[in-house]
Parts: C-alpha cells; sequence; structure tokens
C-alpha cells in the first residue's frame, strides 16, 4: 500500500471522529465501528458495524459515513454495513478506559 493511501486512510479516519453515535455519545472511531477501509483512485468502500444489531440509528450512520468518506475522498464512496458484532474491546484504548471498562 502507498505512503499516499495510508495517509488518506489516516485523514479520513480522523475525518470520521466527527461522526458521532447518539445513543452513545462517542464518534464512530472511538467506537471501533469502522472494521475496513478500501482506498483506490477511482472509488472507495468502507465497512462498518453497529454497537447492537438493531441500532435505530443505523440508516443515518451509514450514510453519514458514506458522505463524510466521499467528500473527504473526493471519489464514489460505497458503505457496507458489516456482519461482525461489536463488543467494548474493539474500543479505541483511551476511550475504553473514560467509560472504565478495562
Amino acid at each position: 500500500m502507498s505512503n499516499q493511501i495510508i495517509d488518506k486512510e489516516a485523514g479520513l479516519r480522523e475525518e470520521l471522529r466527527k461522526i458521532i453515535d447518539p445513543e452513545i455519545g462517542m464518534n464512530i472511531i472511538e467506537l471501533g465501528l469502522i472494521r475496513r477501509v478500501e482506498i483506490e483512485e477511482t472509488r472507495a468502500h468502507v465497512t462498518m458495524i453497529m454497537t447492537t444489531p438493531f441500532c435505530p440509528y443505523a440508516p443515518q450512520l451509514l450514510e453519514a459515513t458514506r458522505r463524510a468518506a466521499q467528500d473527504y475522498l473526493g471519489v464514489p464512496t460505497t458503505i457496507e454495513m458489516g456482519l461482525e458484532m461489536w463488543d467494548p474491546t474493539m474500543m479505541e484504548e483511551s476511550a475504553a478506559d473514560d467509560w472504565g471498562l478495562f
């Protein structure tokens, strides 16, 4: 993977910190909801999970993430809801510490 792609992914992850899960009040990066990012020259694809299987905010979070990624990267972006089950160990270490989980 080129350094340019690595830099774009790091920048995208910072941009996605603006998207807050309204039920939990933490951003989707802190929660570990972004599971995979694929960036190519002409398109991008993001795989994301929710904290619960029946998250009532899933459609809005998925669309906000897709739109933010597309705006930041400047290429058509698709989003997929992954099947992986979320658990608190997926959170960033500092976010989990704030919750007193570990």
